[in-house]
């Protein structure tokens, strides 16, 4: 384009004011490479998987395989841990020699989290499933944090809350309350991990942590736990429960800006309340008081948040000057 308005300038079709005025108008579009990438890489692996999965657990593809081969389902399953090993290997080596390369870096990491699932499954149907979901944990938190990969890490939280609810949450009648204290646990980890070499880890430790904490609050108060399940007392006690969390998420959040925690607390103070209104006073209750109370305590609330942003800002101009 500038060479065009150069031609025009010169041969004397517009003039150097008109020549200049094009050429400030002009701007560069730009575009997200980084995102395209990361993107393309996403749906690359989730296809992958899909695909892969689909093969081996395809019921005429196994019986074929099953039939040539013989094999027994330990040995399918050394043969994928071998695979998978294969790959983890060949990202971290990558990692070292091109370590721009982060995307397809974490790209084969995630092949190697496929095959890894597939051989974990193969080990279960020849040992112990619920054994199996723990070893998959380990195995992607410790190359999740070694890589360190977010991707990885979130894959082995989300297999031991996995492995906490089938081995041995049910199995106590206490699932609920094992993923509050596994929330409680992981957000202040998240929180301390900013701190560290694998900082990058912190926020999606503290968002599966703030994930696993409310929510199981959320089914306490809405069900109950066992030997109170249905008490209207234990139920109030638990949305009780719910609603501090959640207020001393907001107050944390808006003191440390923090968004994250801001959010969850806001939105699962939302959550609870509603949930309260449509269990106990939706039949009976007027809709105008009850939604008048519930203005002024977000009112409330917004005027303390109000005071707080106002400090901040206050102590930020006065850093500043």
């Amino acid at each position: 384009m500038q060479r065009v308005i150069a031609s025009w300038e010169s041969e004397n079709v517009i003039t150097s004011g008109e020549a200049d005025r094009l050429r400030a108008s002009i701007e560069l579009a730009k575009f997200d490479w980084k995102r395209l990438a990361r993107y393309s890489f996403w749906l690359a692996g989730v296809s992958l998987g899909i695909a892969i999965f689909s093969l081996i657990f395809d019921d005429t593809v196994l019986g074929i395989i099953m039939k040539i081969l013989a094999i027994p389902d330990i040995l399918i399953s050394v043969l994928f841990a071998v695979f998978s090993a294969g790959f983890y290997y060949w990202g971290f080596r990558r990692k070292k020699r091109k370590p721009a390369r982060s995307f397809s870096n974490e790209f084969l990491l995630f092949v190697g989290a496929i095959l890894t699932g597939v051989a974990v499954g193969f080990l279960g149907m020849a040992v112990d499933s619920e054994s199996s979901i723990l070893l998959a944990s380990a195995i992607y938190l410790v190359i999740g944090g070694a890589f360190p990969s977010s991707l990885m890490w979130v894959l082995g939280l989300l297999s031991f809350g996995l492995w906490l609810g089938v081995a041995i949450g049910y199995a106590s009648g206490w699932g609920a309350l094992r993923f509050v204290l596994l929330g409680g646990v992981l957000v202040p980890v998240g929180l301390n991990l900013r701190k560290t070499k694998i900082a990058k880890l912190a926020k999606p430790t503290s968002v599966l942590g703030l994930l696993y904490f409310f929510i199981a609050l959320w089914i306490l108060s809405a069900f109950g736990a066992p030997r109170h399940e249905g008490s209207r007392f234990a139920l109030i006690c638990w949305s009780l429960l719910l609603g501090v969390a959640a207020i001393g998420a907001i107050i944390w959040g808006l003191k440390t800006d923090d968004a994250t925690m801001r959010k969850f607390g806001v939105t699962f103070l939302f959550i609870n309340l509603y949930t309260k209104y449509f269990e106990f006073f939706w039949g009976v209750a007027h809709k105008e008081i009850f939604f008048t109370i519930l203005a002024l305590s977000f009112w409330v609330i917004g005027r303390y948040s109000e005071k707080i942003w106002n400090s901040i800002k206050a102590k930020v101009l006065d850093d500043d000057g």
